[in-house]
């Protein structure tokens, strides 16, 4: 058996996938959680196979989850369930971590397939994502400001979009403020952007935050 870990913060979300995955023979949805602390909750129980994830929490982003997720089992496979275009964040979480991604509006045939794939130790790669990665390989291609960014990187540029300040993210993200206002002074100048509401407008406008 494939033992599960739903991780979205929506209710009917979890639902409909436990109830679909109980149509599935190998599949066991073993824990649900609607937050990244009761994510990593599950993770620490070490008795999940795969985790399915929502970008979109409400105490953290799925960056961090996933991140946070990874340095505690770097071997347990995340398939990241999200409701944005692969366009926006599938690159960047792959090369973070994750095993695959998928949009919400995919069939759900697709959902039961790359959870096998990623148990199976591989990634589960859409013909979309491909050719976001294909895209990245070629001379000259320009990727957004925001793919330039390490994982550390993109995750204070989402802070900061959110509006959070220095002193908050240096607590949350168990840093010094010193360290943090490094790296937002990098984010900056790698997305050439001057302040944080440019950020802000970047973020809302690409996508990245709701």
């Amino acid at each position: 058996m494939i033992r599960i870990a739903i991780i979205d913060d929506h209710a009917i979300v979890r639902a409909g996938l436990r109830q679909f995955f109980a149509d599935q023979l190998d599949f066991v949805v073993v824990a649900e959680a609607a937050n990244g602390r009761q994510a990593l909750d599950i993770v620490r129980k070490a008795e999940t196979d795969v985790i399915v994830l929502d970008i979109s929490l409400p105490d953290q982003s799925g960056v961090e989850a996933l991140a946070a997720i990874k340095a505690r089992a770097p071997t347990l496979p995340v398939l990241i369930l999200s409701g944005f275009p692969e366009e926006r964040y599938a690159t960047a979480l792959l090369r973070q971590g994750a095993s695959g991604y998928l949009n919400k509006d995919c069939d759900p045939e697709e959902i039961v397939k790359a959870i096998r794939t990623v148990y199976c130790g591989r990634k589960y790669i859409t013909p979309g994502v491909a050719e976001c990665l294909a895209d990245g390989l070629n001379e000259g291609y320009d990727k957004p400001p925001h793919e330039q960014l390490s994982e550390r990187e993109f995750q204070v540029f989402l802070r900061l979009a959110k509006g959070e300040i220095i002193g908050q993210m240096a607590v949350s993200m168990s840093l010094s403020v010193k360290t943090v206002s490094t790296y937002r002074t990098r984010v900056m100048e790698k997305m050439k952007l001057e302040s944080n509401s440019d950020l802000t407008y970047y973020a809302l406008k690409s996508g990245l935050i709701q």
